[in-house]
């Protein structure tokens, strides 16, 4: 049915217009001794985490304060936007991560918490945090402490694991001095923070408005719709009743906080 066409009672994303990934948290070891994930934020998404494997923790920062939350199979935690979350990996961490606007946190929504002086304008923060391409990507490996390769790749995916890992590492930094500062009840570091990435998204915010009415926005007015229709005693929406079923479209794509096997839902 072409987009003009589209009976507005009918929404065939996941519920609620969400994105789902599976992720397998980073093994590598940080300057702080850590094992983990990129600190970021997001500035416009909720993002939630069911855990399937493992163990380990989510450490936040808000203008509230630091929290960390531990992570274990069962455990459902989310948080809202403006909440910089750092995955921490005590052994095997593997979680469904549950995305806002049909994955938008994947899509462009997020923000690292590098150094101030790599946050000065888009390009440099594109240069801190873009990854060099890369071919198929493999499946994992068992030597992720080695920094010449971790996650056992070689070649292109070497390559692009020592850049995430890189990565990773300035946004530690960062995120050290943020939480540092607000423990010590500086709140001006965190809230300059905000600012700067508000910044650094502004000329995005068309693309991700998009996503939004195409995404969520469709999905609850496919429910108001529906309804006004029930409402009525129409139903003839459930003759549109249907069932999709995917596999991941890429498997073992490097994210900020580790392998991701991504969906083709919107998630990408």
């Amino acid at each position: 049915m072409s987009p003009a066409r589209r009976d507005p009672a009918v929404y065939e994303g996941l519920p609620g217009g969400i994105g789902v990934s599976l992720l397998r948290v980073y093994d590598w070891p940080a300057a702080d001794g850590l094992r983990g994930g990129t600190p970021h934020l997001h500035l416009t998404c909720t993002e939630g985490y069911a855990v399937v494997g493992g163990r380990g923790a989510v450490q936040t920062l808000t203008p509230a304060g630091f929290r960390q939350t531990p992570l274990t199979p069962g455990a459902l935690v989310w948080f809202t936007p403006g909440t910089i979350h750092r995955l921490v990996n005590e052994g095997g961490l593997t979680l469904h991560v549950l995305m806002q606007n049909s994955g938008l946190p994947e899509a462009g929504d997020a923000v690292l918490t590098l150094p101030p002086h790599l946050l000065t304008d888009p390009e440099t923060y594109r240069a801190a945090t873009a990854l060099p391409p890369r071919g198929a990507h493999g499946s994992d490996g068992n030597s992720q402490d080695d920094p010449d390769g971790p996650d056992g790749e070689d070649g292109a995916g070497a390559a692009v694991a020592r850049a995430a890992r890189r990565r990773r590492d300035l946004a530690v930094e960062g995120f050290t001095a943020l939480r540092a500062a607000t423990e010590a009840g500086d709140p001006e570091p965190l809230a300059a923070f905000h600012r700067t990435a508000a910044a650094l998204v502004a000329p995005l915010t068309s693309a991700w408005r998009e996503r939004w009415r195409t995404g969520a926005a469709a999905a609850a007015a496919a429910t108001g719709a529906q309804l006004d229709a029930l409402t009525k005693g129409d139903a003839s929406h459930l003759a549109a009743a249907g069932v999709r079923a995917e596999q991941p479209v890429e498997r073992g794509r490097f994210g900020m906080c580790g392998r991701l096997d991504v969906y083709g839902t919107g998630s990408a």
